[in-house]
């Protein structure tokens, strides 16, 4: 395995550590990298509420909780765009019964009129 391929395929490991809950690399902090994750998926989380607020307002406190198990199932992947995310994230909530009726987003609403 060539110096490139080594380097592509620890990064890949890291990766995995951070965003799907895989473990840690050998020489990497198992707790450092848990805050990390932590962080990581926080910032997914207000991302997704930002492009579909009317989720955590169907959801109130529930959403943080819902949110999370929704990331530990769902890592996001090479490619994966935050607008997708949002979305997935609400259909799989309506798959889980946790909102009442399907939600969409209110982009699609208003370019439908």
């Amino acid at each position: 395995m060539s110096p490139r391929e080594r380097l592509a395929a620890a990064q890949a490991e890291l990766l995995r550590a951070l965003l799907a809950g895989a473990d840690p690399p050998a020489g990497f902090d198992p707790e450092r990298l848990a805050v990390e994750a932590d962080a990581l998926r926080a910032k997914r989380r207000r991302i997704v509420a930002h492009l579909r607020p009317d989720v955590p307002a169907a959801l109130g406190d529930r959403f943080g909780s819902l949110f999370d198990a929704y990331a530990a199932a769902n890592p996001r992947t090479d490619g994966t765009r935050a607008r997708s995310d949002a979305e997935d994230f609400a259909k799989w909530l309506a798959a889980q019964g946790e909102l009442k009726r399907r939600w969409r987003s209110p982009l699609r609403r208003i370019a439908a009129r």
